[in-house]
């Protein structure tokens, strides 16, 4: 099962993703702004912020919780999505990307896992590490989340955000006070940690994306790399790439409305060309 919000409206499609320890909420910003002429849809993914637990036998390697956001769009059907994604979200639209994406008509890739950097960085590094405890030893150490001076720290959430720690305080609770999400986010953890390669793979297939795309860069990230900004924007044919400043990776929360826009002069210039 998959919560998911969706504004309505007859404007353009746009499906947001999220990355790990995050929920739907990362895009309560940009959707406030874009919702006015789009049809904003933003699922919550099982990757350790969502409140609804997943089958004990469902894949949650990262290939598996894309083809489940193949299903989602499949489900709604819905048709020449703009597919965004952030984080870790941006590594699920690659994988679409690679798998074909029929329903996907362009796609916008926000400061995102790349090439070799995943898990991304020293945080995400960090994180897969500690799925390696077992689900109740997990949940123990993740009671340190509850501090705000350890939620800043460069090894959890200090670097991915310049002025978002009030969510990232609210996508802890899930993992904190349910164990059956934290059985989830271990196994989860551990299949990104068993296939690392699988964004390397994905990288063969960007050039075949005959389809509009955006890369959108935080230019002061410290987790992704600001040279896979450039080098996403040269694979696919028909790219650009727009740097934000002031942000760090999770330009929905730094520049919610900067992204917004960017957003929507995409989906508008990319329409009529």
């Amino acid at each position: 099962m998959i919560e998911y919000r969706d504004t309505g409206g007859d404007g353009p499609t746009v499906v947001l993703l999220h990355g790990l320890m995050m929920d739907a909420s990362l895009w309560d910003g940009p959707v406030g702004e874009l919702s006015a002429d789009h049809r904003c849809v933003v699922p919550t993914l099982p990757f350790g912020a969502h409140r609804h637990a997943m089958r004990a036998d469902a894949d949650l390697s990262l290939p598996g919780i894309a083809r489940l956001v193949a299903e989602f769009l499949d489900r709604l059907d819905l048709h020449d999505v703009t597919l965004v994604g952030n984080d870790t979200g941006g590594a699920l639209v690659q994988l679409l990307i690679r798998d074909g994406a029929a329903r996907v008509g362009r796609v916008v890739l926000a400061s995102c896992d790349a090439f070799d950097n995943f898990p991304p960085g020293l945080t995400g590094r960090t994180l897969v590490r500690t799925g390696r405890l077992s689900p109740r030893l997990f949940g123990l150490f993740m009671q340190q989340m509850r501090l705000r001076m350890l939620r800043r720290l460069p090894i959890t959430f200090g670097w991915l955000t310049r002025r978002g720690d009030a969510a990232t305080a609210r996508w802890m609770k899930p993992v904190l006070t349910r164990p059956e999400i934290r059985r989830d986010a271990v196994r989860m953890l551990r299949a990104a940690g068993a296939d690392t390669g699988v964004l390397l793979a994905a990288a063969e297939g960007l050039p075949g994306f005959d389809r509009p795309a955006l890369v959108v860069w935080a230019s002061e990230d410290r987790v992704m790399p600001l040279e896979h900004g450039r080098r996403l924007a040269e694979l696919l044919p028909h790219a650009r790439l727009v740097e934000i400043e002031d942000s760090y990776t999770l330009i929905p929360l730094d520049q919610p409305a900067r992204l917004a826009h960017t957003i929507r002069e995409f989906t508008r210039t990319s329409a009529t060309t």
